[in-house]
């Protein structure tokens, strides 16, 4: 790990001279969502996984499950830091690997210690993402009880779920989620259902998938462009080629939900595309320039940047913090946070100089590594994105403009 860090250490953002920022009157903004590893390991084995098949592979030396006193330091730094910034609401997300390994009983712990460390200078939501394969109805109660939100990872029809999401062993997995799913969003608790969340594959017909989701009436769906970079590319996506196939595919999905007589459901990179189009801010990572106020605390407490990362090469994720010996605020003066919050500052000259940067942000900042220049890259969905947003554009804009009768 020392070893990556020095090889990394003239890469952006290690670069970044904080100091001179402070000096030249930025001030970071306060973490307000915290994305806690309750379990480290998966009951699936997606061959498309950037957690375990990315190039980090720390995850081998953290602990199965998160011990009830990394669960209490957390509590305690959150706290600190909701206090120490007047935090009116914070967000907390249980994640994995897979967080419904987590007992019952640990996943209640975390919950309850959390927000009695609060108490009542701010409102806790949490929310779990789940591969659905454990959500029963004993789980939907017991996040029922707890007040959780649930989403749930589904990659549309039977065949485009399968071709990814299986067991160890091979299996498909797409009847027992669906099982969930139904139960969940026709069920008493469907007010828990927070979304369906969708990893795009180019052979999966784009409006037969979108479609597919659709059959479980989600609140919200988000589509996810598989994790890459410049020097490992996502399927089909030939870096510094013009070719678009994600556009192309995230176009035939607009178009349909678009021209839909009524809405049908949310789908938050759209939503945020036409946002930001009207002058808005970005509330999702990926798209827009609005500060990344998220931090990860893995299982054995250390504190880390976004999975995502794992892609880039060995430690991107790591930050040398740990919940034990440092509070929160620390981390929002660490280079790789700040690089997230400096908006247009942390842009290359290519992104400064396209007249979308404000909209499309560079993309998603796992997706714009290289070696040798770091993150200081457009993303390598650069003209993906790029078609998708004038697309959007031009569609928002006739519909603006049209004479009305």
């Amino acid at each position: 790990m020392a070893h990556a860090r020095h090889e990394r250490a003239m890469e952006w953002p290690h670069t970044l001279d904080v100091d001179a920022l402070l000096a030249d009157g930025w001030t970071p903004r306060p973490f307000r969502s915290f994305i806690l590893k309750i379990h480290g390991r998966c009951d699936l084995a997606c061959d498309y996984c950037y957690f375990y098949r990315g190039a980090d592979q720390s995850w081998r030396a953290q602990p199965r499950t998160m011990s009830r006193a990394v669960v209490e330091q957390t509590a305690r730094r959150v706290a600190e830091h909701v206090r120490a910034h007047r935090l009116p609401r914070v967000n907390v997300v249980l994640h994995g690997g897979e967080p419904l390994l987590a007992t019952p009983g640990l996943t209640a712990y975390a919950v309850r210690t959390i927000r009695e460390q609060v108490g009542t200078a701010a409102e806790v939501r949490v929310s779990v993402q789940t591969n659905g394969l454990r959500l029963d109805d004993e789980r939907v109660r017991l996040f029922a009880e707890l007040g959780v939100r649930i989403g749930v990872s589904l990659d549309g029809d039977r065949d485009a779920h399968d071709r990814h999401r299986r067991t160890p062993g091979g299996r498909g997995t797409f009847e027992r989620v669906a099982a969930a799913v139904h139960r969940l969003s026709a069920g008493p608790h469907r007010r828990l259902f927070a979304g369906l969340l969708c990893t795009i594959d180019l052979r999966n017909d784009p409006v037969r998938t979108y479609e597919a989701l659709l059959r479980f009436q989600p609140p919200a769906v988000d589509f996810l462009l598989p994790h890459g970079n410049w020097n490992s590319p996502p399927p089909r996506r030939l870096p510094g080629s013009p070719d678009t196939p994600y556009g192309d595919w995230l176009i035939a999905v607009f178009d349909r939900w678009y021209d839909a007589a009524a809405k049908e459901t949310g789908i938050r990179l759209f939503e945020e595309i036409i946002n930001l189009l009207c002058g808005g801010v970005s509330t999702v990572e990926g798209i827009g320039l609005a500060p990344i106020r998220y931090l990860v605390i893995e299982t054995d407490g250390s504190i880390g940047q976004g999975d995502a990362l794992k892609v880039a090469y060995p430690g991107a994720p790591w930050t040398g913090f740990h919940v034990e010996t440092t509070p929160f605020d620390a981390a929002l003066f660490a280079a790789p946070f700040v690089a997230r919050q400096i908006g247009v500052a942390a842009l290359g000259p290519t992104c400064r100089g396209c007249g979308l940067h404000r909209v499309c942000g560079a993309g998603h900042y796992a997706h714009r590594y290289r070696a040798g220049d770091g993150f200081a890259n457009p993303t390598v969905y650069c003209p993906d994105l790029y078609k998708l947003i004038t697309h959007v554009r031009a569609r928002v804009a006739a519909d603006v403009l049209r004479p009305r009768g």
